[in-house]
């Protein structure tokens, strides 16, 4: 069983923060811990602060290997500008990446299947480039994910959701993967 952190933890908050709020919080542990504990508790007050440390050691080499505004707008450009047979074939190629069976779905409400670690995804793509998705090919979706039994489904688009099929989205457990995900994905 894998196991996930809450989105709302203060952990994951700090690793999406920029890395220098979880050093000076640790730095603040050492500054507390030196004015507040007899020298020979010192290490105890560091040893605090340690997590804090290392989750911003992490959050600095992400942002460090996270791909640059531009790299992400010309990526953009890239990809409003394909075809579909092209962007499936790099969609493709950037879930195989990082480590997916990837295969056409074959049925309604999905155009790709995702299997890694035994879990399957369904992923919804062909409206990609939509400006606005509303909520029936999201219902579609969560109908294949349920037909199928699968773990999750995600759907990808340029453009946005309609309020509607946003509070769906939400309310259905599907991942919306935006603009920004989609080139950081095809970068990766």
């Amino acid at each position: 069983m894998k196991w996930k952190m809450s989105d709302k933890s203060l952990f994951a908050l700090l690793l999406r923060s920029p890395w220098w709020i979880s050093i000076a919080v640790f730095v603040g542990f050492a500054l507390l811990a030196r004015a507040l504990l007899p020298p020979a508790y010192v290490w105890a007050g560091l040893f605090g602060g340690l997590p804090f440390l290392v989750i911003g050691l992490i959050a600095a080499r992400r942002q460090w290997l996270a791909p640059k505004p531009a790299q992400l707008a010309q990526q953009l450009e890239r990809l409003s500008t394909m075809a579909w047979r092209d962007f499936s074939q790099a969609l493709t190629e950037a879930y195989t990446r990082q480590g997916y069976v990837v295969s056409a779905f074959e049925g309604v409400g999905a155009d790709l299947q995702l299997v890694k670690a035994g879990r399957t995804t369904l992923v919804s793509c062909k409206r990609w480039k939509a400006a606005n998705l509303g909520v029936e090919s999201l219902r579609e979706l969560v109908a294949a994910r349920q037909r199928q039994d699968a773990s999750q489904c995600a759907c990808i688009t340029l453009g946005q959701l309609a309020d509607t099929a946003n509070t769906y989205a939400k309310a259905e457990a599907v991942q919306v993967i935006d603009a920004q995900a989609l080139a950081t994905l095809m970068l990766k």
